[in-house]
C-alpha cells in the first residue's frame, strides 16, 4: 500500500472516505503552499494521485474540487488542473529585506526553528496552522528537525454561539433564487454555518493532538496547548511570534460554491482563508519605532487584552 512519511494513507477507510480525503487534500495544500506545485504548474492527473495515495478517482475529484472552491486551482476539461494562486513566492533569489508579502507555511518552519516554539494565533478556523502544524510534528517525528525543547501555542477563535455574516447561503447551485423563501434559506444557512464548526472542531482537535502526542511520546519535554473563544468575527487572520515577527491578511470575501454534508451543493458568500494574502512584518530590534515593531508590539498587546479580557475555553 502506498505510504507517505511513514504513514500508511490508505488505511482507516472511514464513511465516504474521509480520512483518505483528508490527507489528500492537507498534502495538496502542503505541496501549494510550499512551492511544490508552483503558480502556472500543472497538478499530476487523477490518476497519478490515485495511484500515489492509494486512493479512489473519485477522492481525488473531490479534493480537486475543494481546491479549486478554495481558489488555489483551475481545471478545464481535457486539459486537467493548475495551480492559479498561492502566497507563496518560490524559486526566486534570497532577499536582504524581509518581504512583505508572505506565507504561513515558512513562517510555521521558523517558529519550529526554535528551542522554543511560541505562537499566537487569531482566526476564523484552525484549518490552515493545522496543516503546516502537523507537517512540522512530523519532521520532528522523523528527525528531519531538531526537536524543541518546549512548544507554546495560544489560539483564539470566534464563539459558537455568534451569528456570523460568512459563509452566507445565498441559493443551490443551478436554482433559480426565487424559488427559495427565507424559511428554506434559514434552514439551508444553518447547514452551512454548522459545516464551519465542523471544520473548526476537527482542525483544531487535529492540531491539539499533533502537538500533544509529541509530549506524550517523549519527543518535546513540554507542549501546552489552550484555544479560547472569542465573541468576534475575525475580518482578519493573525499570526504572532511574540517579539519576532508576524503574519496579518484581511479575509477577502467571495461568491463561491460549497458541498454540504448531505450532499447539496450551495452557492454561498464565504471568505478564501487558505489563499488570503499575508502581510509579513519583522520586529527590528535596533529601532523600536520602525513599522514592524510598532506592528508587533501593538497586534501582541490586542492579542493579549482579549486573551485575558473577552475570551473563554473552546
Amino acid at each position: 500500500m502506498p505510504k507517505r512519511y511513514g504513514r500508511d494513507v490508505s488505511s482507516g477507510r472511514g464513511e465516504g472516505g474521509g480520512r483518505e480525503y483528508n490527507t489528500l487534500l492537507e498534502e495538496l495544500r502542503v505541496r501549494i503552499a510550499d512551492g511544490t506545485y508552483a503558480v502556472g504548474q500543472s497538478l499530476p492527473t487523477q490518476r497519478e494521485f490515485a495511484d500515489e495515495f492509494g486512493v479512489s478517482r473519485d477522492t481525488v475529484q473531490r479534493v480537486l474540487r475543494e481546491l479549486k472552491d478554495e481558489g488555489w486551482i483551475e481545471s478545464r476539461q481535457g486539459s486537467g488542473s493548475r495551480v492559479v494562486k498561492s502566497p507563496i513566492h518560490s524559486g526566486k533569489a534570497p532577499q536582504q529585506a524581509p518581504r512583505l508579502r508572505a506565507a504561513l507555511g515558512p513562517f510555521v518552519t521558523r517558529a519550529f526553528a526554535q528551542p522554543t516554539v511560541r505562537l499566537d494565533v487569531f482566526t476564523l478556523t484552525s484549518e490552515s496552522l493545522d496543516a503546516h502544524v502537523r507537517l512540522q510534528a512530523e519532521h520532528i517525528r522523523t528527525g528531519e528537525i531538531a526537536t524543541p525543547e518546549r512548544i507554546e501555542l495560544r489560539m483564539l477563535l470566534p464563539s459558537e454561539s455568534l451569528e456570523l455574516p460568512y459563509p452566507r447561503a445565498l441559493k443551490p447551485v443551478g436554482e433559480p433564487e426565487v424559488a427559495y423563501g427565507p424559511e428554506q434559506l434559514d434552514r439551508l444557512q444553518e447547514q452551512i454555518q454548522e459545516r464551519l464548526r465542523g471544520i473548526t472542531r476537527r482542525h483544531t482537535t487535529s492540531l491539539r493532538t499533533a502537538l500533544r502526542n509529541l509530549e506524550t511520546e517523549g519527543l518535546v519535554p513540554s507542549v501546552e496547548v489552550e484555544v479560547r473563544s472569542i465573541p468576534l468575527v475575525p475580518a482578519f487572520k493573525l499570526y504572532l511570534r511574540p517579539g519576532a515577527e508576524a503574519l496579518f491578511g484581511p479575509y477577502e470575501v467571495v461568491e463561491r460554491s460549497i458541498l454540504l454534508d448531505d450532499g447539496t451543493e450551495m452557492d454561498a458568500l464565504d471568505v478564501l482563508g487558505l489563499g488570503s494574502t499575508l502581510i509579513r512584518h519583522v520586529n527590528d530590534e535596533g529601532d523600536p519605532n520602525s513599522t514592524g515593531s510598532v506592528f508587533i508590539e501593538t497586534m501582541q498587546a490586542w492579542f493579549d487584552a482579549c486573551w485575558e479580557r473577552l475570551a473563554v475555553a473552546f
